[in-house]
């Protein structure tokens, strides 16, 4: 179940691999009830606050299959 607590990295991947031998070469069904939403950032911003009101902020846009950095203002 989503979001319940599990014991460690490789009692996840036994689940996938017993999905998997369960729908061998099909793909995984989802619940019915399931839905959700595809998120296609145009571009993130980080803002680390500094006493000195000097702040760094950071700037990370889409640049082919990479990101391209700016360093902001404070």
């Amino acid at each position: 179940v989503q979001s319940s607590v599990i014991a460690d990295r490789a009692e996840l991947e036994a689940r996938v691999e017993a999905l998997e031998r369960q729908y061998p070469g099909e793909e995984i069904p989802t619940p019915p009830h399931w839905g959700g939403f595809r998120v296609v950032p145009e571009e993130f911003e980080f803002w680390q606050g500094r006493a000195s009101r000097l702040h760094d902020r950071l700037r990370y846009l889409p640049s082919g299959s990479s990101w391209r950095v700016e360093r902001l203002s404070p």
